[in-house]
């Protein structure tokens, strides 16, 4: 039954949705039956966030982190699984992919060694910022993750602005900002979990539409173990991502909407980015002028995120988790309208 399911899946892969739902239950189940086992490992080493540690916690008795290893590891099977039937004749795991999946799982490791051993924002920083520039120069030609050019709709005419030497750093920058909001954004039970579920479930959508049926598969992946993650993580949490797994989930979003997204149509894909990845940018920004304006150090952690202000507001985390999600899924579906609008 299973090699026929599969034989199905590989001969569909390049059409539709039904390789990337594959991915994502595969993706749903292994990190769900996975977290449980993580759970107790990070117990038994002591990777656990005490409330007591700063005002910024909400909640009120020690959690166990490293969630992040489970969703990786969601993420891992279930391209192993499904790729080489979708790819059958071709490379099913690329330069590309093959670079992204390494280092975010170093990213996973370095982040799991942060829930222990609480690194500096500046160490964190470097970290990631290395990570966007390596991921780079892993290429063949199917596909690179780099910001070669920029597309602006001039007159109803696509014109495009090349970047250059920039690409570089403009790309690692880039890659820098997404995986760190997503980190910052990891306040509160199930919000990050539930808007990667939601941003990684856009791009699958997206990649779709536009013709990239490797980006969805993978963009799935990523849904699914977030979903999988999702159900031990939602309030009340028995386990946080911890820093590995916003790692990995910005890291792998960020490369995946550098392949796909902004591979769209010049008029909307700078767009893309700016509407999936939207409230942990925004909650990001925010913050960073708030602590500017209060000649605060901007690495120095507070509670000015924007689930710290619902919560201040009188809103259970529930509340505010569902907030969040609307307003994600609300810029998620108009960046769905306006790519669908270009490929009518």
């Amino acid at each position: 039954m299973i090699p026929n399911l599969m034989a199905a899946v590989g001969a569909g892969a390049m059409q539709g949705f039904r390789a990337p739902l594959f991915t994502a239950l595969i993706a749903v189940m292994v990190t769900y039956l996975l977290t449980p086992y993580v759970r107790s490992v990070a117990i038994h080493q002591g990777a656990v966030d005490d409330p007591a540690a700063d005002d910024r916690r909400v909640h009120l008795k020690p959690i166990p982190r490293w969630g992040g290893l489970a969703i990786y590891g969601g993420i891992v099977v279930a391209l192993g699984v499904v790729m080489p039937f979708a790819y059958p004749t071709t490379k099913a795991f690329p330069a590309y992919l093959t670079s992204m999946l390494v280092i975010a799982g170093f990213l996973v490791v370095v982040g799991a060694l942060d829930d222990l051993y609480q690194y500096k924002a500046k160490i964190q920083a470097l970290v990631l910022i290395l990570a966007g520039v390596a991921v780079q120069f892993f290429y063949g030609f199917i596909g690179r993750v780099q910001i070669n050019t920029f597309g602006f709709p001039i007159h109803g005419t696509a014109s495009y602005i090349a970047l250059g030497a920039f690409a570089v750093p403009v790309t690692a920058f880039y890659i820098f900002v997404v995986t760190k909001t997503m980190d910052t954004i990891d306040g509160v039970d199930g919000l990050a979990a539930g808007i990667a579920t939601i941003s990684a479930g856009t791009l699958v959508v997206i990649a779709v539409y536009s013709g990239q049926p490797r980006v969805a598969i993978v963009a799935a992946a990523i849904a699914g173990a977030a979903l999988g993650f999702l159900r031990h993580n939602y309030n009340p949490a028995k386990i946080f991502m911890g820093t590995g797994g916003a790692y990995v989930l910005g890291f792998l979003m960020a490369c995946l909407s550098i392949v796909g997204a902004l591979k769209t149509a010049a008029a909307v894909s700078l767009l893309i980015p700016v509407l999936v990845f939207g409230v942990p940018m925004a909650d990001a920004f925010i913050v960073i002028i708030r602590r500017l304006l209060s000649g605060q150090p901007i690495t120095q952690a507070d509670k000015r995120h924007l689930h710290h202000t619902l919560l201040g507001k009188g809103l259970s985390q529930r509340q505010t988790v569902l907030i969040l999600y609307a307003a994600v899924a609300t810029l998620c579906a108009v960046a769905l309208f306006i790519v669908r609008g270009n490929h009518v």
